[in-house]
Protein backbone atom coordinates (compact mmCIF):
# COMPACT_ATOMS: atom_id res chain seq x y z
CA UNK A 1 0.00 0.00 0.00
CA UNK A 2 2.73 2.20 0.88
CA UNK A 3 5.07 1.60 -2.38
CA UNK A 4 0.98 2.46 -4.63
CA UNK A 5 1.01 5.68 -2.83
CA UNK A 6 4.79 6.34 -3.75
CA UNK A 7 3.96 5.44 -6.89
CA UNK A 8 0.84 7.41 -7.58
CA UNK A 9 2.95 10.80 -5.97
CA UNK A 10 5.32 10.12 -8.52
CA UNK A 11 2.70 9.89 -11.10
CA UNK A 12 0.48 13.11 -10.31
CA UNK A 13 3.77 15.07 -10.11
CA UNK A 14 5.27 14.30 -13.21
CA UNK A 15 1.25 15.19 -14.64
CA UNK A 16 1.84 18.79 -13.10
CA UNK A 17 5.40 19.39 -14.57
CA UNK A 18 3.79 18.08 -17.98
CA UNK A 19 0.62 20.42 -17.73
CA UNK A 20 2.96 23.34 -16.37
CA UNK A 21 5.38 22.95 -19.67
CA UNK A 22 2.09 22.42 -21.95
CA UNK A 23 0.45 25.58 -20.83
CA UNK A 24 3.38 27.44 -21.31
CA UNK A 25 3.52 26.12 -24.89
CA UNK A 26 0.39 26.94 -25.37
CA UNK A 27 0.34 29.98 -24.16
CA UNK A 28 3.31 31.03 -26.19
CA UNK A 29 1.48 29.52 -29.75
CA UNK A 30 -1.84 31.65 -28.46
CA UNK A 31 0.32 34.80 -28.65
CA UNK A 32 2.12 33.73 -31.72
CA UNK A 33 -0.76 32.83 -33.76
CA UNK A 34 -1.21 35.06 -36.86
CA UNK A 35 1.85 36.27 -36.59
CA UNK A 36 4.34 33.15 -38.37
CA UNK A 37 4.67 35.67 -41.55
CA UNK A 38 5.95 37.93 -39.88
CA UNK A 39 8.52 35.88 -37.61
CA UNK A 40 9.17 34.15 -40.94
CA UNK A 41 10.21 37.86 -42.69
CA UNK A 42 12.07 38.77 -39.22
CA UNK A 43 14.69 35.94 -39.25
CA UNK A 44 14.83 35.84 -43.38
CA UNK A 45 15.86 39.91 -42.85
CA UNK A 46 18.42 38.55 -40.14
CA UNK A 47 19.88 36.18 -42.28
CA UNK A 48 20.20 38.11 -45.08
CA UNK A 49 21.69 41.38 -42.95
CA UNK A 50 24.33 38.28 -41.97
CA UNK A 51 24.57 37.26 -45.68
CA UNK A 52 25.35 41.25 -46.72
CA UNK A 53 28.21 41.56 -43.77
CA UNK A 54 29.90 38.49 -45.15
CA UNK A 55 29.56 39.55 -48.52
CA UNK A 56 30.83 43.14 -47.39
CA UNK A 57 33.96 41.75 -45.29
CA UNK A 58 34.84 40.01 -48.59
CA UNK A 59 34.47 43.22 -50.92
CA UNK A 60 35.93 44.99 -48.38
CA UNK A 61 38.98 42.81 -48.58
CA UNK A 62 39.37 42.67 -52.70
CA UNK A 63 39.26 46.37 -52.42
CA UNK A 64 42.00 46.47 -49.59
CA UNK A 65 44.16 44.48 -51.64
CA UNK A 66 43.76 45.77 -55.02
CA UNK A 67 44.35 49.93 -53.28
CA UNK A 68 47.29 48.07 -51.83
CA UNK A 69 48.27 46.45 -55.32
CA UNK A 70 47.57 49.77 -57.27
CA UNK A 71 49.37 51.94 -54.57
CA UNK A 72 52.46 49.39 -54.79
CA UNK A 73 52.92 50.27 -58.56
CA UNK A 74 52.83 53.53 -58.28
CA UNK A 75 55.38 53.69 -55.65
CA UNK A 76 57.75 51.26 -57.98
CA UNK A 77 57.64 54.39 -60.37
CA UNK A 78 58.78 56.98 -58.36
CA UNK A 79 61.74 55.02 -56.90
CA UNK A 80 62.54 53.97 -60.74
CA UNK A 81 66.00 55.47 -61.12
CA UNK A 82 66.38 58.10 -63.44
CA UNK A 83 68.78 57.37 -66.59
CA UNK A 84 69.58 59.82 -69.38
CA UNK A 85 71.00 57.20 -71.92
CA UNK A 86 68.97 53.80 -71.63
CA UNK A 87 71.33 50.63 -71.14
CA UNK A 88 71.30 48.86 -74.28
CA UNK A 89 69.45 45.24 -73.03
CA UNK A 90 67.71 46.93 -70.10
CA UNK A 91 64.35 45.60 -68.62
CA UNK A 92 64.18 47.43 -65.62
CA UNK A 93 62.14 50.62 -65.58
CA UNK A 94 63.63 54.00 -65.96
CA UNK A 95 63.08 57.18 -67.19
CA UNK A 96 65.07 59.85 -68.64
CA UNK A 97 64.41 62.79 -66.27
CA UNK A 98 62.93 63.43 -63.34
CA UNK A 99 60.59 65.28 -65.08
CA UNK A 100 59.60 62.37 -66.49
CA UNK A 101 59.00 60.14 -63.81
CA UNK A 102 57.48 62.72 -61.43
CA UNK A 103 54.61 63.03 -64.12
CA UNK A 104 54.37 59.04 -64.54
CA UNK A 105 54.48 59.10 -60.93
CA UNK A 106 51.39 61.47 -60.38
CA UNK A 107 49.24 59.90 -62.93
CA UNK A 108 49.45 56.60 -61.37
CA UNK A 109 48.59 58.61 -58.09
CA UNK A 110 46.13 60.47 -59.23
CA UNK A 111 43.93 56.56 -60.26
CA UNK A 112 44.61 55.40 -56.80
CA UNK A 113 43.60 58.39 -55.17
CA UNK A 114 40.47 59.02 -57.37
CA UNK A 115 39.22 54.93 -57.08
CA UNK A 116 39.82 54.17 -53.65
CA UNK A 117 38.81 55.79 -49.87
CA UNK A 118 41.18 55.89 -47.34
CA UNK A 119 44.15 55.55 -45.94
CA UNK A 120 44.93 55.06 -49.71
CA UNK A 121 43.67 58.36 -51.32
CA UNK A 122 45.49 60.70 -48.51
CA UNK A 123 48.58 58.06 -48.80
CA UNK A 124 48.09 58.71 -53.10
CA UNK A 125 48.01 62.92 -51.87
CA UNK A 126 50.92 62.11 -50.20
CA UNK A 127 52.90 61.28 -53.12
CA UNK A 128 51.58 63.18 -55.64
CA UNK A 129 52.67 66.41 -53.41
CA UNK A 130 56.17 65.13 -53.14
CA UNK A 131 55.71 64.33 -56.69
CA UNK A 132 54.86 67.86 -57.54
CA UNK A 133 57.99 69.55 -56.22
CA UNK A 134 59.65 68.70 -59.05
CA UNK A 135 57.08 69.94 -61.31
CA UNK A 136 55.66 73.20 -59.43
CA UNK A 137 57.25 73.26 -55.84
CA UNK A 138 54.92 75.94 -54.77
CA UNK A 139 52.22 73.75 -55.38
CA UNK A 140 53.89 70.70 -54.12
CA UNK A 141 54.53 72.58 -51.03
CA UNK A 142 51.24 73.96 -50.28
CA UNK A 143 49.67 70.33 -50.90
CA UNK A 144 52.13 69.22 -48.63
CA UNK A 145 51.08 72.08 -45.73
CA UNK A 146 47.96 71.00 -46.43
CA UNK A 147 48.04 67.57 -45.56
CA UNK A 148 50.39 67.58 -42.73
CA UNK A 149 47.31 68.80 -41.10
CA UNK A 150 45.84 65.03 -42.01
CA UNK A 151 43.92 62.96 -39.39
CA UNK A 152 46.10 60.17 -40.60
CA UNK A 153 48.93 60.11 -38.42
CA UNK A 154 51.34 58.39 -40.89
CA UNK A 155 50.52 61.40 -43.18
CA UNK A 156 50.78 64.00 -41.58
CA UNK A 157 54.38 63.19 -40.23
CA UNK A 158 55.46 62.02 -43.56
CA UNK A 159 54.29 65.49 -45.30
CA UNK A 160 55.97 67.44 -42.39
CA UNK A 161 59.01 65.44 -42.87
CA UNK A 162 59.04 66.04 -46.40
CA UNK A 163 58.56 70.33 -45.88
CA UNK A 164 61.39 70.25 -43.74
CA UNK A 165 63.40 68.74 -45.49
CA UNK A 166 62.55 71.25 -48.71
CA UNK A 167 62.69 74.00 -46.32
CA UNK A 168 66.39 72.48 -46.04
CA UNK A 169 67.15 72.35 -49.71
CA UNK A 170 66.08 76.16 -49.57
CA UNK A 171 68.12 77.22 -47.35
CA UNK A 172 65.21 78.02 -44.98
CA UNK A 173 67.68 76.90 -41.62
CA UNK A 174 65.00 77.77 -39.09
CA UNK A 175 61.69 76.47 -40.37
CA UNK A 176 63.34 73.06 -41.49
CA UNK A 177 64.82 73.19 -37.52
CA UNK A 178 61.19 74.22 -36.20
CA UNK A 179 59.87 71.26 -38.16
CA UNK A 180 62.45 68.38 -37.12
CA UNK A 181 62.15 69.60 -33.99
CA UNK A 182 58.22 69.12 -33.60
CA UNK A 183 58.95 65.67 -35.37
CA UNK A 184 61.12 64.14 -33.21
CA UNK A 185 59.12 65.02 -30.10
CA UNK A 186 56.56 63.22 -31.85
CA UNK A 187 58.94 59.87 -32.04
CA UNK A 188 56.41 58.49 -34.72
CA UNK A 189 57.48 54.90 -36.29
CA UNK A 190 57.13 56.61 -39.21
CA UNK A 191 59.98 58.63 -38.92
CA UNK A 192 61.62 57.59 -35.70
CA UNK A 193 63.48 60.63 -33.14
CA UNK A 194 66.87 59.94 -34.38
CA UNK A 195 66.14 60.12 -37.84
CA UNK A 196 64.46 63.85 -36.92
CA UNK A 197 67.10 64.76 -34.87
CA UNK A 198 70.07 63.41 -37.19
CA UNK A 199 68.64 66.01 -40.27
CA UNK A 200 68.43 68.79 -36.91
CA UNK A 201 71.99 68.76 -36.44
CA UNK A 202 73.04 68.60 -39.78
CA UNK A 203 70.77 71.86 -39.65
CA UNK A 204 72.43 73.35 -36.93
CA UNK A 205 75.91 72.56 -38.95
CA UNK A 206 74.75 74.69 -41.49
CA UNK A 207 73.87 77.26 -39.44
CA UNK A 208 77.16 77.65 -37.91
CA UNK A 209 75.77 75.91 -34.61
CA UNK A 210 78.02 73.52 -34.07
CA UNK A 211 78.38 72.88 -30.61
CA UNK A 212 74.50 72.65 -30.44
CA UNK A 213 74.72 70.02 -33.59
CA UNK A 214 77.56 68.01 -31.59
CA UNK A 215 75.38 67.82 -28.09
CA UNK A 216 72.36 66.81 -29.96
CA UNK A 217 74.66 63.83 -31.98
CA UNK A 218 76.63 62.97 -28.81
CA UNK A 219 73.46 62.21 -27.16
CA UNK A 220 72.20 60.35 -29.88
CA UNK A 221 74.71 58.02 -30.28
CA UNK A 222 75.11 57.80 -26.27
CA UNK A 223 71.42 56.69 -25.67
CA UNK A 224 71.86 54.55 -28.91
CA UNK A 225 74.79 52.72 -27.26
CA UNK A 226 73.71 52.47 -23.92
CA UNK A 227 69.84 51.55 -24.86
CA UNK A 228 68.80 47.55 -23.57
CA UNK A 229 65.87 45.51 -24.55
CA UNK A 230 63.48 43.89 -21.87
CA UNK A 231 66.24 40.78 -21.37
CA UNK A 232 68.60 43.20 -20.56
CA UNK A 233 70.32 42.83 -23.74
CA UNK A 234 72.09 45.36 -26.17
CA UNK A 235 69.45 47.17 -28.75
CA UNK A 236 70.66 46.95 -32.18
CA UNK A 237 71.89 50.71 -33.47
CA UNK A 238 69.92 52.06 -36.14
CA UNK A 239 71.05 52.94 -39.23
CA UNK A 240 70.54 56.80 -37.97
CA UNK A 241 72.81 56.58 -34.93
CA UNK A 242 75.27 55.21 -36.77
CA UNK A 243 75.35 57.92 -39.26
CA UNK A 244 75.19 60.47 -36.50
CA UNK A 245 78.35 58.48 -35.14
CA UNK A 246 80.05 59.20 -38.12
CA UNK A 247 78.57 63.17 -38.38
CA UNK A 248 80.08 63.24 -34.66
CA UNK A 249 83.54 62.04 -36.15
CA UNK A 250 83.99 64.50 -38.29
CA UNK A 251 82.41 67.40 -36.43
CA UNK A 252 84.30 66.67 -33.04
CA UNK A 253 86.52 63.84 -32.89
CA UNK A 254 87.39 64.76 -28.80
CA UNK A 255 83.66 64.56 -27.72
CA UNK A 256 83.06 60.96 -30.07
CA UNK A 257 86.21 59.60 -28.37
CA UNK A 258 84.35 59.84 -25.35
CA UNK A 259 81.47 57.81 -26.42
CA UNK A 260 80.93 54.72 -24.98
CA UNK A 261 82.14 51.78 -27.12
CA UNK A 262 79.47 49.76 -29.28
CA UNK A 263 78.36 46.79 -28.18
CA UNK A 264 78.38 44.12 -30.11
CA UNK A 265 74.98 42.31 -30.83
CA UNK A 266 75.14 38.85 -30.32
CA UNK A 267 73.33 36.95 -33.47
CA UNK A 268 69.41 34.81 -31.89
Amino acid sequence: MAKYKKKRARELQHDRFRDTTMGFFDRLGNALEGKGRTILYTLGGLLLAGLLVIVFVKWSHKKSDEARQALGRAITITKAPVMATPVVGNTELTFTSDVERAQKAIAEFEKVAAKYGDPYKTQSLYFIASNRLVLDRQKGLTELEQLSKSNITEVATLSKFALAQANESDGKFDQAAQLYTEIARLNSPTVSAETANLRLAKVYEKQGKKKEAADLLFNMVDAARKAKGSDNQPIPTSAAAREAADELQKLDPERYATLPPETPVLAG
